[in-house]
């Protein structure tokens, strides 16, 4: 057992006779962003929702934090954050509103009055968190969102896409706040399609194509291996 480390061993996901993944292995540590990163289709996402708890996996160890799934599966719910590319928020509440009714089913792990003030700080979103969600625009629900995950006090904070179709300021702003949760000891588990948001972001990566994971390392180790620029010619020459 192993209280700051994620393990993923041998994980296989099966619908009937389709493979979406197929027998692959990561870990990472409390404090690292991690990245799981391949084109769509590769099984990244089914990876995330089976650490999320929101779907069975078809064999293979799982252990977040000593617990192991699925049979810790209300005890790993409780440690983390998952926030999948198409998230939604409840739009006919303001942003005050919505980060007050979600931090209030997580007293266990701080005050809720407090939590809802440390949410609202995180968002930036200063005065338009009084107004409803929907009158924003995807990048300040994309930046509530992320600030609900990290005010929850996750452990593991699992995040698909997080600055999918945000523009260049409010992308930065989303970066940041991932940046400083991880800063703080949070286990990070991010699947991007940005490259350099990958290599800004990323400690270790894995690139995964077609369920199977065909190289792993840090950036550099694998800029250096394949003797690539960035981390997108990597991407190109390894995922077929």
């Amino acid at each position: 057992m192993n209280e700051n480390n994620v393990v993923i061993s041998n994980l296989i996901k099966k619908y009937g006779n389709f493979t979406a993944v197929n027998d692959i292995s990561f870990s990472f540590e409390k404090g690292e962003v991690f990245g799981l990163i391949g084109p769509n289709g590769s099984g990244k996402t089914t990876t995330l929702r089976i650490l999320s708890t929101l779907l069975q996996k078809t064999s293979g160890e799982i252990e977040i934090f000593g617990f192991y799934l699925p049979k810790d599966g209300g005890e790993v719910r409780e440690l983390i954050s998952y926030i999948p590319e198409d998230a939604g928020v409840y739009r006919n509440l303001t942003g005050r509103e919505y980060l007050k009714f979600i931090t209030g089913f997580y007293n266990k792990r701080g005050d809720a009055g407090n939590m809802t003030e440390q949410g609202i700080e995180i968002s930036n979103l200063k005065e338009r968190i009084n107004d409803k969600v929907d009158t924003y625009s995807k990048g300040m629900i994309r930046r509530l969102l992320i600030a609900r995950a990290i005010v929850t006090n996750p452990q593991l904070l699992i995040l698909d896409e997080p600055t999918s179709g945000l523009d260049v300021v409010n992308a930065k702003q989303v970066r940041e706040l991932i940046k400083s949760v991880s800063a703080k000891g949070v286990a990070v588990l991010l699947s991007s399609h940005n490259m350099l948001e990958v290599e800004f972001l990323c400690r270790r990566i894995s690139l995964i194509s077609k369920g199977t994971i065909v190289e792993s390392g840090t950036p550099e180790e694998l800029k250096k291996k394949h003797n690539a620029q960035n981390i997108e010619d990597v991407f190109m020459e390894v995922v077929k």
